[in-house]
């Protein structure tokens, strides 16, 4: 069975690299075609049910997604968008949260209503992932994403701990409000400390370590050691992630080592695609223990899933419907631009997705009570919490690419593009005022300087030759031709170099790290002609 489960996961992850082409060519998010290929993987017998302690998930996807997520954010962005922030990823969760409780609760009467608040916490949140996955390629307002993104990231804070002090009531019997604030308060503090911590000392040892693989490696280990230290000392271990990881990311930023992020870039990359593909067709592939669980009896649950799935979908569009139209006033008020328009306003609403942490936490709901008493409604939570996410990743996430069409809802590429102008004027203003300085200082021969000058010219023409026009009046026509010929010809001649490397690694004689060592060096001149 073991080798079976080794297939299974070896057969999701191979399908996670297929479904990137594949869903550029559908124009389908990744993270759905992985889940609908879950689905169909569970709905075939000969399929063995995949055996992943819940308890392990959140612990092995969450650490590695959140800190990929994190890197494409900052502080800076988060506090230009807290209020919309906060409305969403504490407020919103909670009343989620009640609302759907309340209706599980009238559906199910028999289920005490500490498991149904169990269910409302483990469905309120949207997924960081698959809002990443989901909404992050669509072209949408930079503004729209920020807070789409800040939302998922922070929202399982207060979901977990909802959800924790839920589970607790129901397995004890014993329930205490004044006790579940102070954990809210506790985990958040310790969460956010071990953050801290770790991201602080994880950015001095990065300082201090001289290879890109290195940094790269404690960065990969320091968001799991966040995670599990937190965890352990009863604070929230995806705020911990979080607070570290930003940390770490706004770090990096004061790196000179340009090797570093180029590694970097690509390992998360990787790292990112793979786990994210995992993680949703482990979701599909989990349709089937939620079946198991149910039994014969799971069409009489079909009718609470459709009503928890309308709490859940429709409760957001009034949300963000109420709390637009309320705060419009204040933001306007303190000079800031409007929060949405209507059809912004529908698109974010489209675009709440359930995901890997909704599962994970469905899963881990203990199979009995203190007493050895079974956990009363364990297969009505389960069976309703898998609908509630296949609805949101297979029914909004496929059409959320139409929607964001039919509402015209798009970045505005013309001000991205005259800030990466202005970016570009600013980085040669920089290099042009330090090739001055150093003229100056090492009272360098003019010819010397003019081909410093012209080298740095000319490698902003290259990046940018929009900008470069601009800025210097440089490049005629002319000499953009030429260098466009020079570069194709240093191409050609950086080509046959490599070429020969490449030879030579296939000689004896020759050991092949010492040729990997001078293609390295050969590409990263190339990156830098």
């Amino acid at each position: 069975m073991e080798d079976h489960q080794l297939e299974l996961i070896f057969a999701v992850l191979f399908a996670t690299i297929l479904a990137q082409p594949l869903g550029r060519r559908l124009g389908q998010a990744p993270a759905v075609l992985m889940t609908a290929f879950g689905v169909v993987l569970a709905l075939i017998p000969a399929v063995p049910d995949i055996h992943i302690d819940p308890k392990l998930i959140l612990p092995l996807v969450l650490p590695p997604l959140l800190y990929a997520a994190a890197r494409r954010t900052s502080w800076r962005q988060f506090a230009e968008n807290w209020e919309a922030i906060s409305l969403r990823a504490v407020v919103l969760v909670m009343v989620t949260t009640v609302a759907v409780a309340a209706a599980f609760h009238y559906w199910y009467p028999s289920v005490p209503i500490a498991a149904a608040v169990a269910l409302g916490a483990l469905v309120a949140p949207p997924d960081p992932v698959a809002v990443s996955a989901l909404a992050g390629k669509l072209g949408l307002p930079r503004r729209l994403v920020a807070v789409l993104e800040g939302e998922g990231l922070f929202n399982d804070v207060t979901a977990i701990v909802i959800y924790t002090a839920a589970i607790q009531a129901v397995a004890t019997g014993s329930f205490s409000a004044w006790h579940a604030l102070r954990d809210f308060a506790v985990s958040a503090m310790v969460g956010a400390v071990v953050g801290l911590v770790f991201g602080w000392a994880g950015s001095k040892l990065m300082g201090w370590l001289g290879e890109a693989p290195w940094r790269v490696a404690l960065g990969l280990l320091l968001p799991f050691a966040a995670y599990g230290v937190s965890e352990s000392r009863g604070g929230s271990a995806v705020l911990a992630v979080l607070v570290c990881s930003l940390y770490l990311t706004d770090a990096a930023n004061d790196f000179s080592d340009s090797d570093y992020r180029m590694v970097g870039d690509s390992f998360w990359e990787i790292t990112e695609m793979l786990v994210t593909g995992f993680a949703f067709g482990l979701i599909g592939l989990e349709l089937s223990t939620v079946m198991h669980e149910a039994g014969p009896e799971w069409p009489r649950l079909i009718a609470g899933a459709v009503a928890a799935i309308a709490v859940v979908v429709g409760l957001r569009l009034i949300w963000l419907l109420c709390t637009t139209a309320i705060f419009r006033t204040w933001w306007r008020s303190r000079d800031k631009d409007e929060p949405y328009t209507w059809r912004e306003t529908v698109v974010t609403w489209w675009a709440g997705m359930r995901g890997v942490a909704t599962v994970a936490l469905a899963l881990a709901i203990p199979l009995t009570t203190d007493d050895g008493k079974p956990f009363p409604g364990r297969t009505e939570i389960l069976f309703t919490a898998i609908a509630v996410v296949l609805f949101t990743l297979l029914i909004q996430g496929p059409t959320l690419p139409a929607v964001v069409r039919a509402t015209g809802v798009h970045a505005d590429t013309g001000v991205e593009r005259a800030i990466e102008r202005q970016l570009w004027e600013r980085v040669l203003r920089a290099e042009m005022t330090r090739i001055k300085e150093i003229a100056d200082t090492e009272d360098l021969p003019d010819e010397v300087y003019e081909r410093l000058r012209a080298g740095f010219e000319r490698r902003l023409a290259q990046a940018d030759p929009e900008a470069a026009d601009t800025i210097a009046r440089m490049n005629t026509d002319r000499q953009v031709v030429f260098g466009k010929k020079m570069r194709r010809y240093t191409g050609e001649v950086m080509a046959a170099g490599r070429a020969e490397a490449l030879a030579a690694r296939r000689e004896p004689g020759i050991p092949p790290d010492v040729v990997d060592r001078v293609m390295r060096r050969l590409d990263l001149r190339s990156g830098g002609a």
